[in-house]
């Protein structure tokens, strides 16, 4: 199996160069039918690091001394495919000075001199896609003061669109495939002699749509950001078809009203989307743009979201990874979170996931993937789910999730004066018999949240393996622990002797963590991992240490505000979605 993919990949490889270089024969385009409107929207801090000479990509920080982009020697192929992606001129683009447009020149002719003519690993349609977008929105940004250099700029830009025309069907199903057919649609909309495209690409994501956004707008991955850029490609293309008089596809539209419902209801009180399954809070206001875009206010009216459980009241909303992960390919990126949940009041993020540590290296990538990496109960040191051997999947190798829970029962409830989730999951049965089971409870005022976990053996099976792991354990029990990671933002303190944590809020909130029962708590380091940033922010994460000495355990713990805790403070703001009448 793993022959025949690896020859599958080399052959897609090969092909890819064949047609690459066959593109870069065609005839050029002369101009733009209609001024590019640039669209996408990049950190201004990364691009002052980029000025500064500190090259941040994949996890490696690479410091230049006045060398070209493509002069440096990547130091891995994920390093090499985002930088080929040119997402790094959003970047640029949003310092938007004249040393910016310098330097996004010199990469961008620097790149055609060097790879223009079909080399280089650039030539993947999911990267000439997304390479396309950018050179489209930045097309005024970077032209400007080059009128020698624009024949080369839309010679390549017809051959790149070339190439999409005869390989984006062999893209990866999902974001990679919306990104080639986007990339096609918009080289077609925009450059002459290249209007031909239009109408495949605009059946082709219809096409794509039915088959991969789900009735109630998600996707194979569940994972929320990734949804979210999906989401963005719709919109764009929406947008670019409806300027050019041109209706998108009924599949597209309808899409689009799925998915924006469903955003709206992975959106944490403070805008910021929940961090699962390898996504991040989305890029600042690019949430904020699509949704408004779409036109579309509604949430999921139960609460329920592409696997996710949300509790919202008063100023603070919860969100539940409440589904078995991703499998398959889709698993790609995915963690062992079954059970685990985000917290946020108002605009400060309280309890967090460590989040996706793909932009800091292959170590950082694997540790946000483990059950311990989120805010739930792990067992004995395992995770829920295991990660497989690296396998290819696509151009990359990839490790897979396997031995994942297949039985994750969840109902929601409201009760007189709370919301209440309930949730189970069999992910450790097979390795200790146990079930997790989390119920958690928020009030109405959104002021308090309580929290049971459970591990339990159901039957007979599942008590006689329970039994077999405490024989191996001398009968001193099966250790677990339960862990709430807190945003790095947080002021934390043990305090009553070491019986509750105080945390400080910036703005001002004050809350109290309390557990319930003989069971041990300790404050310990943790990490936060955040896009955009050159390292891991420290921060610090409650655990909760216990054994599980019989059939059923019980934990129980609370978050609180603090009573001195005003109702209202100005820091705090409702989203959008929550004023809604």
């Amino acid at each position: 199996m793993a022959k025949r993919q690896s020859w599958r990949t080399a052959r897609a490889r090969a092909m890819n160069r064949v047609h690459a270089r066959m593109a870069a024969r065609t005839r050029a385009a002369t101009a733009f039918v209609s001024t590019p409107e640039p669209r996408t929207v990049g950190f201004f801090a990364r691009g002052r690091q980029m000025l500064a000479g500190n090259l941040m990509f994949a996890g490696h920080l690479i410091e230049s001394k006045g060398e070209i982009l493509w002069d440096l020697t990547p130091p891995d192929a994920a390093f090499a495919e985002e930088t080929q992606g040119f997402a790094w001129m959003d970047d640029l683009a949003a310092v938007g000075d004249g040393k910016a447009r310098e330097l996004a020149q010199s990469w961008l002719w620097g790149w055609i001199e060097r790879y223009g003519k079909g080399h280089g690993p650039g030539w993947t349609p999911e990267l000439t896609g997304r390479r396309i977008i950018r050179w489209v929105h930045h097309a005024l940004f970077v032209l400007r003061g080059q009128p020698d250099g624009a024949d080369a700029f839309y010679r390549s830009l017809a051959a790149q669109t070339r190439f999409l025309g005869r390989r984006w069907q062999t893209a990866a199903p999902g974001l990679p495939r919306f990104e080639a057919l986007t990339g096609l649609l918009y080289a077609g909309l925009s450059l002459e002699g290249m209007e031909h495209h239009v109408e495949p690409a605009r059946v082709a994501i219809g096409e794509e749509c039915a088959r991969q956004i789900t009735d109630q707008g998600g996707i194979p991955t569940r994972n929320p950001e990734e949804l979210l850029e999906v989401f963005t490609l719709l919109t764009w293309a929406q947008s670019a078809l409806d300027e050019a008089d041109k209706r998108p596809t009924g599949a597209h539209l309808r899409a689009i009203s799925c998915i924006a419902p469903t955003l709206r209801t992975l959106r944490h009180s403070d805008g910021g989307l929940a961090r699962f399954h390898g996504g991040g809070r989305g890029l600042e206001g690019r949430l904020d743009q699509a949704l408004a875009s779409s036109g579309n206010k509604r949430r999921q009216a139960d609460g329920l979201a592409m696997g996710f459980a949300r509790l919202s009241s008063g100023r603070t909303s919860v969100i539940v990874d409440a589904a078995p992960p991703p499998s398959g390919s889709a698993s790609a990126h995915a963690h062992a979170s079954t059970l685990a949940f985000e917290m946020t009041s108002g605009r400060r993020p309280l309890i967090v996931s460590c989040g996706s540590g793909g932009g800091f290296g292959e170590e950082w990538r694997r540790a946000g993937r483990a059950t311990l990496s989120h805010s739930t109960l792990s067992l004995q040191g395992y995770s829920s789910a295991r990660l497989a051997a690296p396998r290819w999947i696509g151009a990359a190798k990839r490790e897979l999730l396997e031995d994942i829970p297949t039985h994750v029962p969840v109902q929601m409830t409201h009760l007189p004066e709370s919301f209440r989730f309930e949730g189970g999951m069999d992910g450790y049965v097979g390795l200790h018999g146990l079930t997790h089971a989390r119920s958690l409870e928020l009030s109405f005022d959104g002021r308090s949240l309580r929290g049971e976990d459970y591990l339990v053996a159901l039957d007979s099976p599942a008590k006689k393996r329970f039994d077999k792991t405490m024989d191996k354990m001398r009968l001193a029990g099966v250790p677990f622990d339960v862990r709430f990671h807190l945003h790095p933002d947080v002021d934390v303190a043990l305090d009553l002797n070491g019986q509750a944590v105080s945390m400080a809020l910036r703005s001002g909130e004050i809350w109290v963590f309390r557990p319930e029962g003989d069971i041990e708590m300790e404050l310990e380091p943790s990490v936060y991992l955040e896009k955009g940033r050159l390292q891991p922010r420290a921060t610090k994460q409650i655990v909760l240490s216990g054994r599980a000495m019989e059939y059923a355990t019980r934990v129980r713990w609370s978050f609180a505000k603090a009573q001195e805790t005003a109702v209202a403070i100005r820091d705090l703001a409702l989203d959008e979605a929550d004023i809604e009448t």
